[in-house]
């Protein structure tokens, strides 16, 4: 989802300890093809150094997950990682749950959870421009690299990797996107692997049954198969074998026009989560996978959260604002995956499902700035449930202000990137993170995380 905020010009403090980098000075730093090394953080060897021939971490807890996109950047400071000062407001309430300060007027319903979440408060992001960063949090990598451009969403990696152990009545795509507007896609892999993107509708898919009934529309099916030989023959190249991927992935699914309903919500779920678009698309997220139809990697975004003014305020474009959707949609999934059967004997749906909550970077932290309002931070939090993650447990911890980290948390004692974190999904899911491809377009060997076979990146291990 794209973002345009007027006060982003100056791009303020660049994660690796430079000047502000706006739009315009990505643009030129990226003329120069010297961006991949200016992205390196020098100045810290430990994040440089590789060792050779890492062997991966598993933890293989997981089957599904769930991810939670905050597009456009809330305050970590306010939300994950509260620091009270002069700034904060009343109306935040903040409130003691053993040894975590939470903000209990943004955050109640959520609050109620904390012994089953757990909050990676060492985050950093690698770069302060929306687009950029979004893409990076999601394709796991630098979007200017080699492969940038052809780079798959964690999301096709994954239904890439679940293939293998789809069955027959799988109807479902494996990736589903819902009121996620334009994300990335499979890259350079199978465009059937990409997101299936959905807004979400009390209704459902109501398109799946043919108006002239099935007998017709298997006549018309037949009909296209013989005349467009083409489209599935693989003689025009990967654009019209990817075109004849997605009409059979429809064929399936108006085949059985049942999983439509799973894509709808009553009228009490839509209050329970909300009464909002997100908190509809949460309650999908929740009966896709509980249906066990082949669905098994969901991300659900939230924009709106680019407060350079006004962070406050209890009317408008607001953390009050945006927490009023986030909290009860997302504290009900909890709610609902916890009490809903999973598929091995013993587990509900939450063991066996991973919740990532993320956002592309954060926000500025103590005093605000002259607009009421908080600028892009590289700092951020993360925020994990479920999957075999250990809830109640904060990674990591920062100062009195949140704008340095004064106790890492985690073994390799340095920043979590949004390569790590990924690392994370994988290994919970049971997917090799340092897995190479070499079927890329340009045979350089596609990483699932780039130099994490070199000990660069790895798993958060602590969470489990």
């Amino acid at each position: 989802m794209k973002h345009d905020c007027n006060n982003c010009s100056h791009g303020g403090a660049f994660p690796l300890r430079g000047d502000g980098f706006s739009r315009r000075r990505f643009l030129r730093v990226a003329g120069t093809g010297i961006v991949a090394s200016w992205f390196a953080d020098v100045a810290d060897p430990r994040l440089l150094y590789a060792a050779n021939g890492v062997a991966p971490s598993l933890q293989r807890t997981a089957r599904n997950c769930i991810l939670v996109f905050l597009s456009g950047a809330p305050s970590q400071v306010d939300m994950w990682d509260l620091k009270e000062g002069s700034w904060t407001p009343s109306s935040l309430a903040p409130t003691s749950y053993g040894g975590v300060r939470w903000p209990q007027g943004l955050l109640p319903k959520t609050g109620e959870h904390l012994g089953t979440i757990a909050i990676v408060r060492p985050g950093m992001a690698w770069a302060l421009v929306h687009q950029l960063a979004q893409l990076w949090s999601q394709i796991s990598r630098n979007p200017t690299g080699a492969l940038g451009s052809v780079s798959p969403h964690v999301g096709a990696v994954v239904s890439l990797e679940m293939q293998a152990s789809r069955a027959e009545g799988d109807v479902l795509p494996s990736f589903i996107a819902l009121n996620s507007g334009n994300l990335p896609g499979a890259g350079y892999m199978p465009a059937s692997l990409g997101p299936f993107s959905v807004q979400p509708s009390a209704e459902g898919l109501t398109t799946l049954a043919h108006p002239d009934g099935k007998a017709r529309f298997d006549t018309r099916w037949e009909r296209l198969g013989s005349v467009d030989l083409d489209r599935s023959s693989g003689r025009l190249g990967k654009v019209t074998l990817d075109m004849n991927d997605f009409y059979d992935q429809a064929k399936t699914m108006v085949d059985t026009p049942e999983v439509g309903a799973l894509f709808g919500y009553s009228d009490e779920e839509y209050a329970r989560y909300g009464s909002s678009a997100f908190g509809g698309s949460m309650v999908i997220a929740k009966k896709l996978l509980a249906a066990n139809r082949g669905a098994r990697f969901v991300q659900v975004t939230l924009g709106g959260w680019d407060h350079h003014d006004n962070i406050y305020g209890a009317a408008g474009d607001s953390l009050f604002t945006q927490c009023s959707q986030f909290d009860p949609a997302f504290a009900s999934l909890l709610d609902d995956l916890a009490m809903t059967p999973g598929v091995a004997a013993g587990k509900t749906l939450l063991d066996e499902t991973m919740v990532v909550v993320m956002a592309e970077f954060g926000r500025t932290t103590g005093s605000l700035n002259g607009q009421s309002g908080r600028d892009h931070y590289p700092r951020l939090s993360y925020v994990l449930a479920g999957g075999g993650v250990k809830g109640g447990r904060v990674i990591g911890r920062t100062n009195a202000t949140g704008d340095a980290v004064v106790d890492w948390g985690w073994a390799p004692q340095r920043d979590v990137r949004p390569e790590d974190l990924t690392a994370t999904l994988y290994s919970a899911l049971g997917i090799d993170y340092t897995t190479i491809r070499y079927d890329d377009p340009l045979g350089r060997g596609f990483e699932y995380v780039p130099s994490a076979k070199d000990g660069l990146y790895q798993p958060v291990d602590e969470l489990f």
